[in-house]
């Protein structure tokens, strides 16, 4: 059927198409026919972009699901040698053991919420928080992780962000600082909220500037925030001393407190 024929037996015929002359006519078609191969190298494109995607979810899964494996491989091989060692020698193969055993629960806990749409954060922050104490804080006895934070739920697409911040943030507590890190989960104003790392180490040199920073650590934790359109502030910790490295963020209407 071409173009007068349609506008003849249309119930919305084109007006005035009757008048187009022929050439007018195939320069429609050729136009038609140009507009549907892009409309189609589009969807091919969109096709090609949700296969990978789901290629790269799919190799994700598969080398966290090795790594798990390989390192209950790795702690079952040490767990048979220390029976065969001395007891010094087996009271340190246990410490690597645990070691081995609470980083396969840090990465299993950073992956958990890569197949779900919301979660309840605060629960989810406790129990990253002591998967990270038993990793991070075993030959510390001095220094411990405390939480306080509201109920709060928050897509997936916010919580993945955050908790690989504070991943980056109590590790780089650990290495600087001593005693108390805490962990702080807060409502400023409806919709927005804060979560702050905050220690009792040295604090910041003189002159520190967050711009210039050129850590990895740091670098990874800037390029969170930004993924969660949030703000990264730093000031003196709690009564002055040590560091607060806190991530402001706004979740849409309607979400938030549960």
């Amino acid at each position: 059927m071409n173009l007068q024929t349609y506008a003849a037996e249309s119930e919305f015929p084109f007006p005035g198409l009757e008048a187009l002359s022929p050439t007018a006519l195939s320069e429609q078609a050729v136009l038609a026919a140009d507009l549907r191969a892009a409309l189609a190298r589009e969807q091919a494109l969109i096709r090609k972009i949700v296969d990978l995607e789901s290629r790269r979810e799919l190799q994700i899964r598969e080398l966290n699901h090795r790594l798990f494996n390989g390192l209950q491989s790795i702690a079952s091989l040490l767990s048979a040698q220390s029976r065969q060692a001395t007891p010094e020698a087996a009271a340190q193969l246990s410490i690597a053991i645990s070691r081995i055993v609470a980083f396969g629960q840090v990465n299993r806990r950073l992956h958990l919420l890569d197949h779900q749409d919301r979660v309840e954060f605060s629960e989810y922050l406790a129990h990253l928080c002591a998967d990270l104490s038993a990793l991070l804080l075993w030959q510390q006895p001095g220094c411990a992780i405390a939480i306080e934070a509201i109920p709060l739920e928050l897509p997936t697409a916010t919580a993945i962000p955050l908790s690989f911040i504070i991943n980056e943030l109590i590790t780089n507590s650990v290495k600087y600082a001593a005693g108390k890190i805490t962990i702080r989960l807060e409502a400023l104003s409806p919709n927005n909220y804060s979560l702050s790392v905050s220690d009792q180490g040295p604090g910041l040199p003189a002159g520190f500037d967050l711009a210039g920073k050129k850590g990895l650590g740091m670098r990874i934790v800037q390029s969170l925030v930004q993924q969660i359109a949030g703000e990264l502030l730093i000031s003196a910790g709690q009564d002055s001393r040590g560091v607060c490295f806190a991530v402001h963020f706004t979740l849409p209407v309607g979400r938030g407190v549960a």
